[in-house]
């Protein structure tokens, strides 16, 4: 029997070896082919909310989608799907001044709670405060519910001592600038970014201007979601006018990164930290490929729903792979069908307000 066994197993061995040795190519084989595959796909998570900022249900079909660039023609994405549990990575900005000083006593057992009901191992945490000046404590860490409440007292122990002792100090870095640092930090991370701001929305003195950071945080598909207290000033409208331009220039930049500005108290923060998260895996992300005549540089882009009428539509930036001029120009590159790309349009995007 193990005759018979290792006469066959050396006839299968032979047959395999003979058989590879037939699929050898020779000299006058055709030579091998090479695929060359390259970037060309555009994905956008994009935050869209019923007209009362209410999360819409069921799911949009992904045939309603349309995409403009530069004001180019409207075209339908190729697929969306829902974000879901993506890995984020997540930063959270605490500002100590103003009312929203009032969100912080209890402020780290809410972030602990984050994990793991909102954010996994998966997800990547860095945690940073505005006080004197800004400070970091957790940079880039796996969310943990231990973790996190302790990074978020080590942040704030400076502020609680100076306040426990009635030492105030004066404040190097402002808001619009520490919104700059944070999101220049992110850019440099992977995954979903997102930047969680608890803020009065006040700035005081930074060297960036909010449009300046709403530039930079579009370029670098960093969603921003802000946090104020309405404790203190009751009421949408009453908030915006305490700090009109600066808490108007807040709300500017959370939406147009593709976040939004929510409003809290102290009791109920923790309840606003979760439903950020919430909107954020509820986000869609949207594809589509790159533009066939793309260039370099600020690109405005719409996206609309058909049948949507006053939805809330926040697209995360935009940020397009550029094609390789080399590699396209190999003739053993197969191009992409344009028919099945947006076309850009002519207009660009304003980079300076209007006065």
């Amino acid at each position: 029997m193990r005759s018979l066994l290792l006469k066959a197993w050396l006839f299968a061995l032979s047959s395999i070896t003979g058989l590879a040795a037939q699929q050898q190519p020779t000299s006058q084989d055709e030579p091998i082919r090479t695929l060359h595959v390259y970037t060309d796909l555009v994905q956008v998570p994009t935050l869209v909310l019923g007209r009362n900022h209410e999360s819409i249900s069921p799911p949009i079909a992904e045939q309603r989608f349309s995409v403009s660039i530069d004001f180019g023609p409207w075209f339908r994405v190729t697929h969306t799907r829902m974000e879901g549990t993506d890995p984020i990575s997540l930063s959270i900005l605490l500002d100590t001044g103003g009312s929203a000083a009032d969100l912080l006593p209890k402020i780290d057992n809410a972030i602990a709670a984050l994990a793991p009901s909102s954010l996994t191992s998966r997800d990547r945490v860095s945690i940073y405060v505005l006080d004197c000046a800004l400070t970091r404590s957790l940079n880039d860490i796996p969310a943990g519910s231990a973790l996190l409440k302790l990074g978020t007292d080590s942040a704030l122990e400076p502020w609680t001592i100076h306040k426990r002792d009635r030492h105030p100090c004066k404040q190097s870095v402002h808001l619009w600038d520490a919104l700059g640092y944070v999101a220049t930090e992110l850019s440099k991370l992977p995954g979903r970014r997102v930047m969680l701001v608890v803020s009065d929305g006040h700035d005081g003195g930074s060297v960036r201007t909010w449009n300046e950071v709403r530039g930079y945080t579009q370029a670098a598909g960093v969603a921003v979601f802000g946090m104020m207290n309405t404790a203190i000033t009751p009421g949408w409208s009453n908030i915006l006018w305490a700090h009109h331009n600066d808490a108007n220039a807040f709300q500017t930049i959370c939406e147009l990164s593709g976040g939004m500005l929510m409003l809290t108290t102290p009791d109920s923060i923790g309840n606003t930290l979760a439903q950020s998260i919430a909107l954020l895996r509820g986000r869609y992300i949207v594809e589509f490929p790159r533009p066939r005549n793309s260039t370099k540089g600020e690109h405005d882009m719409r996206i609309k729903i058909a049948k949507a009428g006053n939805d809330f539509i926040r697209p995360s930036g935009i940020s397009v792979p550029m094609p390789d001029p080399a590699l396209l120009a190999d003739p053993t590159t197969v191009p992409s069908d344009p028919s099945h790309a947006p076309e850009q349009g002519q207009r660009h995007v304003m980079t300076k307000p209007q006065k």
